[in-house]
């Protein structure tokens, strides 16, 4: 870990970087009016922090073949706390998207619509138009708090909903920079007409003492200082039972506390989640957060603030591979970070509260919102907006937002909810998705129903797969291979990402695909339906034309041996890794027809010792290549014996 920023130690140059950019502005500020279709290496990493990354279309890298220029454009993503879309920023997004983009909107996994090929000329006028519509980016990207998500039903009548999505707002506020850039940068310095935060929030921050930052007393950014944190620093705030928000995978996550007037007594605080990892480098961790204890509704701020403060502190400014909170966490443990804790919030803890278990739903469908009106959970698959044959969801959000003047609420998951229908509207609104192709819920294959991909190729400077474009084949190809072994009603979560960074969550997936290698993929089995398990790495690479011949074993062991009302996760989790591979590496293909259990089976299965050496070169090549030893053994002893 590395030293407290209090005694200085070595530092990475994007932490210079920060530091020297006076406050987040240099060099933006310039290089916008520069004649350049694209920022420098610097620019990029401060425009971060502003909500955009730069992108080059990846798809266009064989142009290079040609002699043509790289093709630069930026990614824009919304902060939306809680999910929520006001209906006039929803169409703001809708045009711009269109005029200036690639006529698509992407919802993000934490709640957000990301805009994809706006060109640099055009940033600003983009960047402004979102504000001025109600709307920001800024904390959306770059190493400050990101968007703080919450469930996006709105039920009226459970005030637990009503607060988790309050409190996501006034969250943001909290750790939302000070210092002004964004809107000199975009608006040239006119703040735009927003909702004004909470005075309690302006207060909460101003406050010194407890939860106060140690280094910035008196600093235009009171909390986060001059180099901001380390990383970025993920929110989430739940109710209990309800796992909609993956809280388990956040930085810091809450729970909301009521009393039986369903009043707000405070939260149960959870650190230390996270989910990004590189390939081949053990120092890089897959983590579940822990929880530390209860805190009342009054202190909550300054606790937020102190474990915030914690994380800029102790944080590794050095490697950004360690940087993020959860590596705190896993070298210090939950009884070092909490004495740590009370160096800036300097009171105990109490005991968390009891809750009952937590369980994922996607509120997809029509619902009563519990005062009259109702909701509409509409499925987005892979989080696409757009117009195809056959689906124009693009088309039929947009008429209802036109016609209805009602927001939505983007859900963690892709999806989306259209909020405040009265009765007599239900009907018009429901033949307009009929109209434009949105299938009901129960429509839907539930494969598809809760995957979810990362957008990957063309886009992402990261991939190193294909994702997004790539899922819907392999779900159907899974759908496939599972009719055909008897297992045509069986579902299970699926997520697919083109890199280890786990945009898509894939870590806590019944069956996952990482992207490791061009149309290969690591295999991770046994995270479960309600988002509350890790999953375990199963193969290091599987190349997309042997899905079939790698998943097969796994769904007839499943279908033969699994208990009574147990999911394909749970299975593979029961079982463990050692015990599905050697049940695949004895697996001979076509046994899928008989039960391992019938009585009556006849095939022979021959064995050879091997000497430890020749076994563990064997077992390396069955993770490398990603295939069963029988295979492997089969063709060395073909091609030898030829």
């Amino acid at each position: 870990m590395t030293n407290n920023l209090l005694n200085p130690v070595k530092i990475s140059k994007v932490e210079v970087l920060k530091q020297k950019s006076n406050f987040l502005r240099g060099p933006i500020n310039t290089e916008l009016k520069d004649n350049n279709p694209f920022f420098s290496q610097d620019g990029i990493q401060i425009l971060k922090f502003h909500g955009s990354y730069q992108q080059k279309d990846r798809d266009f890298d064989k142009a290079k073949e040609k002699g043509e220029d790289a093709q630069y454009s930026m990614m824009l993503r919304t902060r939306s706390p809680g999910g929520l879309i006001p209906w006039q920023l929803y169409l703001a997004l809708d045009k711009l998207c269109d005029k200036y983009g690639n006529h698509t909107l992407r919802t993000t996994t934490r709640q957000g619509f990301q805009i994809h090929g706006i060109l640099k000329q055009n940033l600003k006028t983009v960047i402004a138009d979102i504000t001025r519509n109600m709307g920001s980016t800024v904390g959306a990207c770059g190493d400050i708090n990101r968007n703080v998500m919450a469930p996006a039903v709105p039920f009226k009548d459970k005030p637990e909903y009503n607060y988790a999505r309050e409190y996501a707002i006034k969250i943001a506020d909290l750790l939302a920079p000070q210092a002004g850039a964004y809107y000199d940068i975009w608006l040239d310095g006119e703040v735009a007409v927003t909702a004004t935060e909470a005075p309690e929030v302006t207060e909460a921050r101003n406050r010194q003492g407890d939860g106060t930052a140690k280094t910035n007393i008196n600093s235009i950014e009171p909390i986060y200082g001059t180099q901001y944190l380390p990383r970025k620093f993920k929110i989430a705030i739940a109710v209990p039972g309800d796992n909609s928000v993956d809280l388990y995978t956040n930085d810091l996550a809450l729970v909301v506390i009521t009393n039986a007037n369903h009043e707000l007594e405070g939260f149960n605080v959870y650190v230390g989640g996270g989910l990004g990892r590189a390939h081949h480098n053990d120092a890089t961790i897959v983590r579940l957060a822990e929880s530390i204890g209860f805190v009342p509704v009054a202190k909550i701020y300054d606790v937020i603030k102190a474990i915030v403060a914690v994380q800029r502190d102790y944080g590794d400014r050095h490697n950004r591979r360690h940087s993020r909170f959860k590596y705190i966490l896993e070298e210090w443990g939950v009884e070092k970070f909490k004495e740590v804790l009370l160096e800036y919030f300097p009171t105990k803890l109490a005991a968390p509260r009891e809750l009952p278990p937590f369980k994922y739903q996607d509120y997809l469908g029509w619902h009563e919102q519990g005062d009259g009106k109702y909701f509409v959970g509409i499925a987005i698959e892979n989080g696409r907006v757009s117009d195809r044959e056959g689906l124009q969801l693009k088309t039929a959000l947009r008429e209802i937002c036109e016609t209805f003047h009602h927001d939505f609420v983007l859900t963690p998951n892709h999806n989306l909810l259209v909020t405040e229908i009265t009765a007599d509207e239900k009907e018009t609104i429901q033949a307009i998705l009929d109209r434009c192709g949105v299938l009901a819920p129960d429509k839907i294959d539930t494969l598809v129903r809760y995957s979810m991909a990362c957008p990957a190729f063309p886009t992402c400077g990261l991939a190193i797969a294909e994702s997004e474009r790539a899922l819907p084949s392999v779900l159907a190809r899974i759908r496939q291979l599972l009719v055909s072994l008897g297992l045509e009603n069986e579902t299970f979560v699926t997520r697919m990402t083109g890199c280890p960074n786990g945009c898509a969550r894939p870590y806590m997936a019944e069956l996952a695909f990482v992207g490791s290698a061009a149309d290969e993929y690591q295999i991770w089995l046994g995270g479960n339906f309600d988002s509350t398990r890790l999953a375990k790495p199963y193969i290091q690479r599987l190349h997309i034309n042997d899905l079939e011949k790698g998943l097969e074993p796994l769904f007839v062991y499943f279908r033969n041996q699994r208990l009574s009302g147990e999911g394909f996760g749970d299975f593979c989790d029961r079982k463990g890794i050692e015990d599905l591979t050697r049940y695949v590496e004895n697996y001979v293909a076509g046994d899928h027809q008989n039960s391992e259990q019938d009585s009556g089976r006849k095939d022979i299965r021959h064995r050879v010792t091997l000497s430890k050496r020749s076994y563990d070169l064997l077992k390396n090549a069955v993770g490398q290549k990603g295939t069963s030893m029988k295979d492997i053994v089969e063709a060395a002893l073909e091609q030898y014996l030829k």
